[in-house]
């Protein structure tokens, strides 16, 4: 088999990166960047060992970050070294997943503020309901838990979402909170606590701009996806 060296310069990782940009590549080309190189013995690439590890983790980074080290090493060409190698890339996504927002930082779109709740709240076995409180232009003034536990009318109360809301002079405001089992798709009382939530805000003079809700690596924005009436 040839070296990924010897591949024309269209079919390299590492070329196809610098060239098309990361999102380009698949997750088994991301991992062959960070393994580098294969294992002679045996005639395979980085590409193939990227592949391997891909397929016995079901094509998913969560599970391959879950796994230990002695679970990496059972693939054939893959030691501890390039086990460490794996788990510290992983871990540097991780730690970049959960970096704080920054008070001041602005967002732009519901993927911004997807990309860093996603960590935290993707990944909870139980219900989170959390209000981001923004300035005039959208810029971060704090987060706040609201409630923990199964979302309901009660327990989401218009006094506990506002009241921060109005010691800290917000302009504006979005809702966030996750579903533990992964899909995202709102409920009859999501949709409830949000109507509710928008018609306080209208009277408050507070702009309610979105609902995000976090599933599974995935998550649904009212705005977005036609659930803003």
């Amino acid at each position: 088999m040839q070296p990924i060296k010897d591949w024309p310069e269209s079919d390299r990782p590492r070329e196809k990166l610098l060239e098309k940009g990361p999102e380009s590549l698949s997750p088994a080309e991301l991992l062959a960047i960070i393994l580098r190189t294969g294992e002679a013995s045996t005639g395979q690439s980085a590409l193939d060992h990227g592949r391997e590890l891909m397929g016995r983790f079901d094509n998913s980074f969560r599970q391959l970050e879950e796994a230990s080290v002695q679970d990496l090493c059972v693939i054939k060409g893959i030691g501890p070294a390039k086990a460490a190698q794996i788990k510290a890339a992983l871990e540097i996504a991780k730690r970049f997943s959960q970096e704080e927002i920054r008070r001041g930082e602005q967002f732009r779109s519901s993927a911004d503020i997807f990309h860093h709740y996603r960590e935290h709240l993707g990944g909870l076995k139980k219900e989170e309901f959390h209000v981001l409180l923004l300035d005039a232009k959208n810029r971060k003034i704090k987060d706040v838990r609201v409630s923990e536990g199964s979302l309901t009318s009660s327990l989401v109360h218009p006094r506990e979402v506002f009241n921060p809301i109005i010691r800290e002079s917000a302009a504006a405001v979005v809702l966030i909170h996750n579903h533990p089992s992964g899909d995202p798709t709102p409920s009859q009382e999501d949709l409830h606590i949000t109507r509710r939530l928008r018609d306080v805000g209208d009277v408050m003079g507070v702009r309610v701009l979105d609902h995000l809700i976090i599933g599974r690596g995935k998550y649904i924005s009212f705005v977005d996806d036609g659930y803003w009436d």
